[in-house]
């Protein structure tokens, strides 16, 4: 036995005995502890919580370097692609006070099992899909408020102490960002924790049923520890199904589609009515909506430091695109501005770094092209609200 301060849990479940170390990603004691547990032997396998994607992130840095911006815009996933990068940023901006890579626990672990030749398994849900889960679980508004809050998260100045850090054990960063929510709202609560919970367990016991393992070292973070150690002891649900049921991700509310749609036909409708009153109402309708929402979407492009002519194409594309639901004027203007000003080699290996500071994502080409689809959407968004008002009460003065 190695004498340790980190949560523990010893189980056998199916004959495998299991090690569940509660650790924070972001901690000396914690990486020491992995250090010395793998290093006493006896173990054939280690679990780390991780997905593919963020295990690709944390051992080869190149892959930010394999994004294909074009896709990532075109398939609308800007939004995801930030708020992953927005989480790096917080974890690093924690790591860099207290001095310590981020994820030193789960670096060692793997170094270690591959130094060993013991299996390594990879039991955390694809960061992507419960992000996309979290998202069906809030209102538009509550997405904007979450998000806010991450941000407001990684510009804090606010330092924490290593003592502090090991006292709170939130886990790893989704649970660290957003722990004073998710601990007081449920649909926080759920997809970020509760669901992740089931989902290693599940994996695990599907892993060690292929692999045969027979004593397996678990490094997850501590805020897991009691719901996965729960979940193995009593889930008795077959592992694929329960995976298969957690990955799933819910379909669009078709509530925001029917909106979309309604309100096109409705302003599409008001147009009609002014011409029919008069061509100069018409005319004036489609002017007033052309520089609201245009002036909007161009607005925010500016405050994104986008070049001048991703400017002007916001500004022509916005009253067009806030009239079709399924394309947003963030297609356009990060298009634009992408093939404007094509990142480097060196934009895409500083990215993590320069996403740490405020002033890092206008300085970063990669960064900028995301934050001008965020800020041009957001300016097209208000616009379509403010220059629907418009179009209504110049209708209703016409009336009157």
């Amino acid at each position: 036995m190695v004498d340790s301060m980190e949560p523990r849990r010893d189980l056998v479940i199916d004959g495998v005995e299991l090690t569940v170390l509660g650790t924070a990603h972001i901690s000396r004691a914690s990486a020491d502890q992995v250090r010395k547990l793998l290093q006493s032997g006896g173990y054939d396998s280690v679990a780390v919580e991780l997905c593919r994607s963020r295990f690709n992130a944390l051992m080869d840095p190149r892959t930010l370097a394999q994004m294909d911006l074009f896709s990532v815009i075109r398939q609308n996933r800007v939004h995801m692609v930030v708020a992953n990068l927005v989480l790096a940023a917080y974890q690093q901006r924690l790591a860099d006070q207290l001095g310590i890579e981020p994820g030193a626990e789960q670096r060692i672990a793997i170094r270690l099992a591959k130094d060993q030749g013991l299996n390594l398994l990879l039991i955390d849900r694809e960061i992507g899909i419960t992000l996309r889960r979290l998202s069906a679980n809030l209102g538009w508004w509550k997405r904007y408020e979450l998000f806010a809050g991450l941000l407001m998260a990684m510009l804090s100045s606010k330092s924490l102490t290593e003592e502090e850090v090991e006292r709170l054990k939130e886990g790893d960063v989704l649970e660290t960002a957003f722990a004073e929510f998710a601990a007081e709202r449920q649909d926080l609560y759920v997809p970020l924790i509760e669901e992740r919970d089931r989902y290693m367990a599940a994996k695990l016991r599907r892993e060690l049923a292929r692999l045969g393992a027979r004593r397996v070292l678990v490094v997850i973070g501590a805020g897991h520890l009691k719901g996965v150690t729960k979940a193995l002891e009593t889930d008795r649900a077959d592992p694929g199904e329960v995976l298969s049921e957690l990955e799933r991700v819910p379909p669009p509310s078709r509530w925001s589609a029917v909106f979309g749609w309604s309100l096109l036909v409705l302003v599409l409708a008001g147009f009609g009515y002014g011409f029919a009153v008069s061509p100069e109402l018409g005319l004036d309708l489609l002017i007033g909506w052309a520089l609201i929402t245009g002036g909007l979407s161009a607005l925010g492009t500016l405050l994104a430091a986008g070049h001048p002519l991703t400017i002007l194409s916001a500004f022509l594309a916005a009253p067009l695109t806030t009239l079709n639901p399924a394309i947003g004027a963030g297609m356009i203007t990060g298009a634009v501005e992408l093939y404007l000003r094509k990142p480097s080699v060196g934009d895409f290996s500083r990215l993590r770094a320069d996403v740490a500071s405020w002033s890092g994502w206008w300085r970063n080409r990669v960064s900028r092209v995301l934050v001008v689809f965020v800020l041009s959407s957001l300016g097209a968004g208000i616009g379509t609200y403010v220059a629907g008002l418009h179009v209504a009460e110049r209708l209703i003065h016409a009336g009157g």
